[in-house]
């Protein structure tokens, strides 16, 4: 088996409904599958992306909540920001 994030594992149409209940739990942890049907891939089963939009929306809540730089010109955090792209 493929780990998360990687390439997708292949299964055949048989082995994927017996295993049905297996597969969504490797899904939910970021595991893709193609499912074929006689060697042809016909169908991918990948992660909802409702989850990275989640996290998402997480991620811009918190920097919203972070406390704000006073005292410190915006060229100064310019310049800052410029430091660490280097």
């Amino acid at each position: 088996m493929a780990t998360p994030e990687s390439r997708y594992t292949e299964i055949g149409a048989f082995d994927a409904k017996t295993r049905l209940s297996e597969i969504l739990r490797k899904v939910e942890e970021g595991e893709r599958f193609t499912i074929t049907n006689r060697g042809k891939p016909v169908a991918d089963i990948v992660p909802t992306q409702m989850k990275d939009k989640r996290r998402a929306a997480e991620a811009v809540r918190r920097l919203l909540a972070m406390p704000k730089i006073e005292g410190v010109s915006s060229e100064t955090v310019r310049e800052w920001i410029e430091e660490g792209r280097k």
